[in-house]
């Protein structure tokens, strides 16, 4: 099969991108499975594994398209349907009734039901990116995952439920002074902030990190940082927004929109065992779990059927932020 995956973005991602990281993933395994795969992507993007066009923005994507390609993988909707056979990935919420494209895939049940669609497919990690040849290694902090700047990712939550469970905590995707959203300065000392990671730092901080703590304020879509941190052996702790308890069942977490709560369970992380994290993420969230399911829904639309017998719209509108309470 010729697979063309869309991404307008510089692949690869060496820090941040969780959706550039995703498709680098998918369109590796898809070609380790035999099938032919290009990249559309940003000038400036290079791949050993898979050939790239680059993205033109002032040219519609029909035109973009090679005539060998079978099937297009889009990660943002079309302004029309495509001529080809295509399926779009949904990664983010949308605040309004507006109809989403007949092949829209979500990326978790819950994310796919707010939108009346039952079609999602999890994301899924390259696990030979995240060896881990020692879980006895010591573990001494916990560890906030996302891009900081976004409140709704609620860094400033993590913080202070990292300070009342007396547990170090390291943010990767922050600065501790803060422009972007408005004046932020965080002048707490158990909190320290390496901005935007990747390879053997990244993997070396999640390694040794007791917890991911994730008290997000909104319906999580899905959360790489999530099956990121189970994999490096990390329990997760969070709200129980969205995806969240799609993905974290008890043994490896716990869920709350309680701080106390929250609070209580963080101070006794001993119970949580890395093996078993990472054993689970393993088991439900690889890459190939995940190139498996796409391979299903491109061959529903070569065979000239639709994702959705109709189009995917919001059940409701989400408040701005959701709960996260004493």
């Amino acid at each position: 099969m010729n697979i063309l995956i869309c991404q307008n973005s510089v692949l690869p991602a060496l820090k941040y991108g969780g959706t550039e990281r995703l498709i680098w993933w998918l369109g590796k395994q898809l070609s380790q499975m035999g099938h032919k795969v290009s990249f559309l992507a940003a000038k400036g993007s290079t791949c050993p594994f898979a050939e790239v066009l680059e993205f033109q923005e002032n040219v519609s994507i029909d035109e973009q398209i090679p005539d060998y390609i079978d099937v297009v993988h889009l990660n943002n909707e079309p302004d029309q349907p495509l001529k080809k056979p295509y399926i779009v990935t949904i990664h983010g919420n949308r605040n309004n009734f507006e109809e989403f494209d007949l092949n829209s895939v979500f990326v978790s049940k819950n994310h796919a039901n707010r939108y009346q669609s039952e079609a999602f497919v999890y994301n899924g990690i390259d696990l030979d990116e995240y060896r881990i040849s020692d879980f006895n290694k010591k573990r001494t902090h916990t560890h906030f995952l996302a891009k900081a700047a976004w409140r709704l990712k609620n860094v400033k939550g993590a913080i202070e439920l990292a300070k009342r469970s007396h547990n170090k905590l390291v943010v990767l995707g922050g600065t501790r002074l803060n422009f972007k959203m408005g004046f932020r300065f965080t002048p707490d000392l158990h909190v320290r902030f390496y901005g935007m990671v990747g390879g053997d730092q990244k993997l070396n901080l999640l390694s040794t990190s007791k917890a991911l703590i994730f008290p997000v304020l909104w319906h999580e879509p899905f959360g790489l940082a999530i099956i990121e941190s189970l994999v490096t052996g990390s329990a997760v702790f969070g709200t129980p927004y969205g995806s969240l308890p799609e993905l974290v069942p008890e043994e490896v977490g716990f869920l709350s929109n309680s701080k106390a709560e929250l609070v209580n369970q963080l101070m006794d992380l001993d119970r949580f065992k890395p093996e078993i994290c990472r054993e689970y993420a393993s088991d439900n969230f690889s890459i190939n779990q995940t190139a498996m399911a796409y391979l299903s829904c491109y061959e529903k639309v070569l065979n000239g059927r639709t994702i959705n017998s109709k189009p995917p719209k919001a059940l409701e509108i989400s408040p701005g932020f959701l709960g996260l309470h004493e």
